[in-house]
């Protein structure tokens, strides 16, 4: 009896573990793709060349990975098929200890994404979080006799419905935007005041001298001393926006993007740009352009790229680069819309919800 009920504690912990993580995910599973990607792109360098033809379904993989989260979780939780779902929980958190390892060890992928964008852990914290839970799916497996089959109907209902219900979750956020937006650049963030520090940032400087390690909060004066490191004390006080820039062939142009009302048409990748509703986009852009708000475009591409955009579609806009990690960050669609307002993010869009002109003008109308 005490054997069961210790199993079950594991089987709740982690089962609701697994469920949030894979929640989180759902939200946002273009997000998780991303991730993907960059492990693909950094082990395709390391170690074989094939893994760069993962980044092609990154997206689909992506979706089975969240979805089986959420599903396995509950599964778990609820006694369904349990020695099918700790073995498949088995592989996964191997599969995920491996990647996080990868991450810590060689400092490769520097945020694994374990709960996306809405709780950041360090590489070794998301690696300590993975051997914890390795742990207890392998107590799990390794009594994995002892764990009840007793399934009842309405358990299995509830997974069948979970499962569909994560599908049409995922498939709704690629389709469209993130339900909850985790992101410094949500609809509300003064990105101008997020690129600042939050406070005054303090530092420690560790210092040496005569063989002994001394922590000073000001420099000294003491020229007897010898610099080890300086340390920040408030990390917390960091900008939480520290890459934002746009450019081109005349210079910087982040300060001037950041004042007054701008539509700003983003583009993740030139050669992925679908097309399917440019046409909206053309018609708001023209729309808009007799007014005080400015149409620009922002794309992680060359020059002689964005202006063949600019010019094939009509649209006589300026066109900025952009970094293309940056560009990611901000908008789950390519292409998609931002609306600023004195460096304020008023709205986002994806390109299937492109806005009309009259739309815009009453936003910022208001």
């Amino acid at each position: 009896m005490l054997k069961q009920g210790f199993l079950f504690a594991i089987r709740l912990f982690v089962g609701g573990l697994f469920i949030f993580s894979g929640l989180i995910k759902v939200n946002d599973p273009v997000g998780t793709a991303i991730k993907l990607e960059e492990y693909f792109d950094v082990f395709s360098n390391d170690i074989a060349s094939f893994f760069y033809l993962f980044k092609e379904i990154a997206l689909p993989l992506a979706v089975v990975l969240v979805v089986a989260e959420v599903v396995l979780g509950i599964m778990l939780i609820l006694g369904v098929k349990l020695r099918f779902t700790v073995w498949s929980l088995s592989i996964l958190i191997v599969f995920f200890t491996f990647l996080t390892f990868y991450s810590a060890y060689f400092n490769k992928v520097t945020d694994c994404g374990c709960f996306g964008d809405a709780i950041k852990l360090t590489p070794w914290e998301s690696f300590i979080k993975d051997i914890i839970l390795l742990i207890l799916i392998g107590v799990l497996f390794v009594f994995r006799k002892d764990l009840s089959n007793k399934e009842k109907a309405w358990a299995q209902w509830t997974v069948r419905i979970s499962l569909v219900l994560s599908v049409a979750l995922a498939i709704t956020a690629i389709r469209n935007l993130p339900f909850i937006d985790f992101r410094a650049y949500k609809e509300g963030v003064d990105i101008t005041k997020a690129m600042q520090p939050s406070e005054q940032l303090q530092y420690n400087y560790v210092m040496k001298k005569g063989g002994e390690e001394f922590i000073f909060d000001q420099y000294p004066s003491d020229e007897s001393y010898e610099f080890v490191e300086m340390k920040l004390v408030n990390e917390e006080a960091l900008p939480k926006i520290s890459d934002f820039s746009v450019w081109n062939a005349d210079g910087e142009y982040t300060e001037t993007l950041l004042t007054g009302k701008k539509a700003l048409v983003l583009v993740t990748n030139m050669s992925k740009l679908n097309t399917s509703n440019l046409d909206k986009i053309d018609e708001m852009i023209a729309g808009i352009k007799e007014t005080d708000i400015t149409p620009v475009l922002i794309a992680a591409s060359s020059e002689d790229e964005i202006e063949w955009l600019i010019s094939s579609r009509g649209w006589e806009i300026e066109g900025f680069q952009g970094d293309a990690t940056v560009i990611k960050t901000i908008m789950r669609s390519n292409p998609g819309i931002m609306l600023l307002d004195d460096g304020v993010v008023v709205k986002k869009y994806h390109f299937r919800n492109t806005p009309s002109s009259t739309e815009v003008k009453e936003l910022y109308s208001k």
